[in-house]
Protein backbone atom coordinates (compact mmCIF):
# COMPACT_ATOMS: atom_id res chain seq x y z
CA UNK A 1 0.00 0.00 0.00
CA UNK A 2 1.89 3.05 -1.66
CA UNK A 3 -0.20 5.67 -0.66
CA UNK A 4 -0.40 5.77 3.62
CA UNK A 5 0.74 8.64 5.53
CA UNK A 6 1.53 8.47 8.78
CA UNK A 7 1.51 11.50 11.22
CA UNK A 8 1.63 12.32 14.78
CA UNK A 9 -1.04 13.78 16.54
CA UNK A 10 -0.59 16.30 19.06
CA UNK A 11 -4.40 17.36 19.68
CA UNK A 12 -5.90 15.16 22.73
CA UNK A 13 -9.21 15.11 21.45
CA UNK A 14 -8.22 13.87 17.79
CA UNK A 15 -6.19 11.31 19.35
CA UNK A 16 -8.79 9.83 21.45
CA UNK A 17 -11.16 9.90 18.81
CA UNK A 18 -8.92 7.98 16.16
CA UNK A 19 -8.30 5.24 18.75
CA UNK A 20 -11.91 5.24 19.17
CA UNK A 21 -12.71 4.45 15.89
CA UNK A 22 -9.84 1.92 15.19
CA UNK A 23 -10.48 0.28 18.29
CA UNK A 24 -14.43 -0.19 17.61
CA UNK A 25 -13.38 -1.58 14.33
CA UNK A 26 -11.40 -4.68 16.42
CA UNK A 27 -13.80 -6.12 18.91
CA UNK A 28 -12.08 -9.45 19.09
CA UNK A 29 -9.00 -7.72 20.20
CA UNK A 30 -10.70 -4.75 22.24
CA UNK A 31 -14.15 -6.07 23.11
CA UNK A 32 -13.57 -5.41 26.82
CA UNK A 33 -15.59 -1.85 27.13
CA UNK A 34 -13.98 -0.52 30.45
CA UNK A 35 -10.62 -2.01 28.79
CA UNK A 36 -11.27 -0.07 25.79
CA UNK A 37 -12.22 2.99 27.27
CA UNK A 38 -8.76 3.16 28.81
CA UNK A 39 -6.59 2.95 26.05
CA UNK A 40 -9.15 5.69 24.45
CA UNK A 41 -9.10 8.01 27.73
CA UNK A 42 -4.76 7.31 28.03
CA UNK A 43 -4.53 8.09 24.74
CA UNK A 44 -4.92 11.46 25.19
CA UNK A 45 -1.68 11.96 27.12
CA UNK A 46 0.39 9.87 24.84
CA UNK A 47 2.22 9.94 22.01
CA UNK A 48 0.67 9.12 18.97
CA UNK A 49 0.78 8.24 14.95
CA UNK A 50 -1.78 8.11 12.57
CA UNK A 51 -2.16 5.93 9.62
CA UNK A 52 -4.07 7.50 6.74
CA UNK A 53 -5.02 6.61 3.43
CA UNK A 54 -6.79 9.51 1.23
CA UNK A 55 -7.43 11.07 4.63
CA UNK A 56 -9.73 7.79 6.01
CA UNK A 57 -7.67 6.99 9.56
CA UNK A 58 -6.61 3.01 9.10
CA UNK A 59 -4.79 2.83 12.28
CA UNK A 60 -2.58 4.13 14.88
CA UNK A 61 0.12 3.44 17.60
CA UNK A 62 0.40 4.53 21.35
CA UNK A 63 3.85 5.41 23.17
CA UNK A 64 4.89 5.39 26.33
CA UNK A 65 7.52 4.45 29.04
CA UNK A 66 8.14 1.79 31.36
CA UNK A 67 11.09 2.74 32.48
CA UNK A 68 13.87 5.62 31.76
CA UNK A 69 15.42 2.77 29.74
CA UNK A 70 12.26 1.35 27.86
CA UNK A 71 9.35 2.89 25.48
CA UNK A 72 6.66 0.97 25.59
CA UNK A 73 4.11 0.40 22.61
CA UNK A 74 0.99 1.52 24.84
CA UNK A 75 -1.71 0.26 21.93
CA UNK A 76 -1.36 -0.14 18.25
CA UNK A 77 -4.59 -1.19 15.94
CA UNK A 78 -5.38 -1.09 12.46
CA UNK A 79 -8.56 -1.59 11.27
CA UNK A 80 -9.67 -5.07 10.21
CA UNK A 81 -9.57 -4.81 6.50
CA UNK A 82 -6.03 -3.41 6.36
CA UNK A 83 -4.75 -5.92 8.33
CA UNK A 84 -1.48 -7.70 6.45
CA UNK A 85 -0.85 -4.95 4.47
CA UNK A 86 2.41 -3.08 6.09
CA UNK A 87 -0.04 -0.25 7.92
CA UNK A 88 1.29 -2.31 11.16
CA UNK A 89 4.95 -1.96 10.24
CA UNK A 90 4.61 1.73 9.03
CA UNK A 91 3.45 2.36 12.09
CA UNK A 92 6.01 0.57 14.11
CA UNK A 93 9.12 1.71 12.02
CA UNK A 94 8.22 5.22 12.71
CA UNK A 95 7.43 4.76 16.90
CA UNK A 96 11.04 3.07 16.50
CA UNK A 97 12.97 5.12 15.57
CA UNK A 98 11.24 8.33 18.03
CA UNK A 99 12.07 5.45 20.66
CA UNK A 100 15.74 5.08 19.26
CA UNK A 101 16.38 8.62 20.19
CA UNK A 102 15.95 8.11 24.14
CA UNK A 103 15.64 4.16 24.70
CA UNK A 104 17.30 1.24 24.65
CA UNK A 105 14.65 -0.95 24.57
CA UNK A 106 10.85 -1.34 23.22
CA UNK A 107 8.26 -3.62 25.15
CA UNK A 108 4.77 -4.35 24.39
CA UNK A 109 2.29 -6.41 26.19
CA UNK A 110 -0.15 -9.53 25.03
CA UNK A 111 -2.06 -12.36 25.53
CA UNK A 112 0.34 -14.77 25.83
CA UNK A 113 0.46 -17.31 23.35
CA UNK A 114 -1.90 -20.74 22.82
CA UNK A 115 -5.12 -19.01 24.18
CA UNK A 116 -6.69 -16.92 21.53
CA UNK A 117 -6.16 -16.75 17.57
CA UNK A 118 -6.20 -13.27 17.27
CA UNK A 119 -3.46 -12.91 19.62
CA UNK A 120 -1.56 -15.09 18.20
CA UNK A 121 -1.36 -13.38 15.32
CA UNK A 122 -0.49 -10.18 17.40
CA UNK A 123 2.40 -11.78 18.77
CA UNK A 124 3.45 -13.51 15.02
CA UNK A 125 3.52 -9.83 14.26
CA UNK A 126 5.62 -8.35 17.01
CA UNK A 127 8.10 -11.35 16.56
CA UNK A 128 8.33 -10.38 12.87
CA UNK A 129 8.64 -6.84 13.68
CA UNK A 130 11.81 -8.08 15.75
CA UNK A 131 10.27 -8.97 19.38
CA UNK A 132 11.45 -11.53 21.92
CA UNK A 133 9.70 -13.21 24.64
CA UNK A 134 10.48 -11.89 27.68
CA UNK A 135 8.39 -12.89 30.19
CA UNK A 136 4.71 -14.44 30.66
CA UNK A 137 2.46 -12.74 34.22
CA UNK A 138 -0.03 -15.26 34.10
CA UNK A 139 -2.49 -13.49 36.47
CA UNK A 140 -1.24 -9.71 35.75
CA UNK A 141 -4.72 -8.98 34.21
CA UNK A 142 -6.48 -12.28 35.22
CA UNK A 143 -6.40 -15.97 34.97
CA UNK A 144 -8.03 -16.08 31.57
CA UNK A 145 -5.79 -13.60 29.99
CA UNK A 146 -1.88 -14.63 30.76
CA UNK A 147 0.60 -11.06 30.17
CA UNK A 148 3.51 -12.30 27.77
CA UNK A 149 5.74 -8.79 27.82
CA UNK A 150 7.98 -9.25 24.47
CA UNK A 151 10.93 -6.70 23.75
CA UNK A 152 13.34 -5.54 21.72
CA UNK A 153 16.64 -3.90 22.07
CA UNK A 154 16.90 -0.88 19.63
Amino acid sequence: MTNIAIKKISDSNIKSSIVQEVLNDLPEWFGLPDSTKEYIEESRTLELWVALMDEEVIGFITLTASSADCAEIHCMGVKKRYHRKGVGKSLFQILENEAKEKYDYIQVKTVDEGHYKEYDQTIAFYKNQGFAKLEVFPTLWDEWNPCLVLIKKV
